[in-house]
């Protein structure tokens, strides 16, 4: 993943883009009027930071724990959960449905070292106190779908933000699909979703993916208009009829391509769902991997999508911040020229 800065600004907050902020410490004891006082670890043994509680009847560890600690929220319980500080028996347990049995003995441990918990599927390149940038691979969800234990990229990252404080929260920007892989935004407050969602053409300065397609593109750069629609069955596809749906205007620029596949840099004026895939299936050139929406082969085992860069304004400091990812190798082995003689 490169970052880069706009040049003629100075840096004027956080962290460099493309440097996972260091994680800030965590407050220490605090005197009346939340100033700090008293020696280190104090007010921790004051408060007795180890319960012990005894399962008199078969649940559910979040319904227990919900049930008998009533001084913390529900937020609250289940960060606990997510950084290992609840343990039956011994052993610490993370899973929210894990069934107790009558005689087992649940333990909380508020003073046990917090472990940062290795995520699945995405890496932060970017975190400061007003917004996180990620980079997602390709079968991860950005949001859930309706199923309650999804593993998603919102999910993790509410659990990352929840280490230091169990009421902070991320917000979901915009978009990947589950099979799209690069750049994506979550906000840390509902503000500053709202102001990057509602200015979003002014803030987002340029951002660009690559697609690999079937077959050969034989125009080298185009400009694909159109205005689409969603049918019953949540599939996307472009109106005979001006002015019916949303307007969608994609521009792509061939990179290289071969006589089986084409790469494309792809630069979204608009960002409708779906909308890149409906468009090169509209020109006759169907991104790779992808069958709803009329592709036949599967070369690189996922969808031949990817968000390489993000470019915007820092909605509080005003920066440049630009993000860019690679380029998959297997796109670039795909559509690879054939070699001349």
């Amino acid at each position: 993943m490169n970052t880069r800065r706009n040049p003629k600004e100075g840096s004027k907050r956080g962290v460099r883009p493309g440097v996972k902020a260091k994680a800030q410490p965590r407050p220490g004891t605090r005197g009346p009027h939340g100033k700090p006082g008293g020696k280190p670890g104090a007010a921790a043994k004051a408060a007795s930071p180890v319960k012990s509680y005894t399962v008199a009847e078969p649940a559910e560890l979040l319904a227990f724990l919900l049930k008998t600690i009533t001084n913390r929220g529900r937020n609250s319980i289940k960060s606990m959960l997510s950084r290992g500080q609840v343990s039956v028996n011994g052993k610490a347990v993370t899973k929210h449905n894990f069934q107790l049995h009558p005689g087992q003995t649940v333990t909380i441990d508020l003073d046990k070292p917090v472990q940062a918990k290795e995520m699945t599927g995405l890496t932060i390149v970017h975190e400061d106190d007003d917004l996180i940038v990620i980079q997602k691979e390709a079968g991860l969800l950005s949001i859930a779908t309706g199923e309650d234990n999804e593993l998603t990229a919102y999910r993790q990252l509410m659990e990352h933000v929840r280490q230091s404080n169990p009421h902070n929260r991320v917000f979901v920007v915009h978009r990947l699909d589950r099979d799209t892989s690069g750049v994506m935004m979550f906000a840390k407050s509902e503000q500053l979703q709202q102001k990057l969602q509602n200015t979003w053409k002014e803030t987002v300065k340029e951002r660009s993916y690559v697609a690999l397609v079937e077959g050969v593109v034989k125009k080298p750069e185009g400009t694909i208009s159109s205005w689409l629609k969603e049918t019953s069955t949540l599939k996307m596809y472009s109106s005979p009829h001006e002015g019916d749906g949303l307007h969608a205007v994609t521009h792509y620029k061939l990179i290289q391509g071969n006589r089986h596949f084409s790469l494309l840099e792809v630069h979204l004026e608009t960002g409708r769902k779906n909308q890149i895939r409906v468009h090169m299936s509209d020109i006759g050139h169907p991104i790779v991997g992808d069958k709803k929406y009329g592709a036949e082969t599967k070369a690189v085992g996922r969808l031949g999508l990817h968000a390489r860069l993000l470019s915007f304004v820092h909605p509080s400091s005003g920066e440049l911040l630009t993000f860019e990812s690679a380029i998959p190798k297997t796109f670039l082995k795909y559509s690879a020229p054939a070699p001349s003689n």
